[in-house]
């Protein structure tokens, strides 16, 4: 596969590994899974959606943060322990997929309760503008591109939904959640029809 990158990206890709090993060596001696880690992650994110659309924001976007952090563990624990297998893979991207899905309906049900049509809106544009994300990217991949470049990705998505819960800035965050992934659709797009043009004989 060719690979495509660009340094623009609002949060780093790399994991602190300072922090991630410690916790991965002592998950790794309770003998927990990646498997149970990825369930665990989507089951507090459903409890995150819950919280939300009941209006207890605050307490679903510090739910939405801890259930995500476990997405920084389960990969790793997977290569520490040697158990990283394509299912696996598959299993965490699919995850993710609803874990996020799961939380934009909490606040779809939220702020449709209370008659924010615009927010409502908002809340859509976003659902699918992360979702497009992702399928720009296994369509490529599935061109032989590996597509790994992008403004704003699932970390900078979850980062600022929790942050726009727990602060209560919840039509701003949702407005800088459509722009930013519909922008992010956009470029990956574009990087992927540029990596594949390049390719042709």
């Amino acid at each position: 596969m060719s690979g495509v990158s660009v340094s623009l990206r609002l949060l780093s890709g790399r994991r602190p590994a300072w922090l991630i090993e410690p916790v991965v060596s002592l998950l790794a001696a309770l003998r927990v899974t990646p498997a149970q880690l990825t369930v665990v992650g989507l089951l507090g994110n459903v409890g995150a959606a819950v919280l939300v659309g009941r209006g207890s924001l605050l307490a679903g976007g510090l739910l939405v943060l801890a259930a995500s952090a476990l997405d920084l563990l389960d990969g790793a624990l997977a290569r520490a322990t040697g158990r990283a297998t394509p299912f696996g893979a598959l299993l965490d991207s699919m995850f993710d997929r609803l874990s996020e899905a799961v939380v934009l309906f909490g606040v779809l049900v939220y702020v449709s309760g209370r008659g924010e049509r615009e927010q409502v809106l908002l809340v859509f544009v976003a659902a699918i503008g992360s979702l497009l994300v992702s399928y720009v990217r296994a369509r490529a991949e599935g061109e032989g591109v590996a597509l790994t470049a992008g403004l704003f990705t699932r970390p900078e998505r979850v980062a600022l939904l929790a942050a726009s819960l727990i602060t209560g800035w919840l039509r701003l965050g949702l407005w800088l959640l459509a722009v930013l992934t519909s922008l992010t659709v956009a470029q990956r797009l574009w990087l992927a029809l540029r990596a594949v043009e390049r390719r042709r004989p």
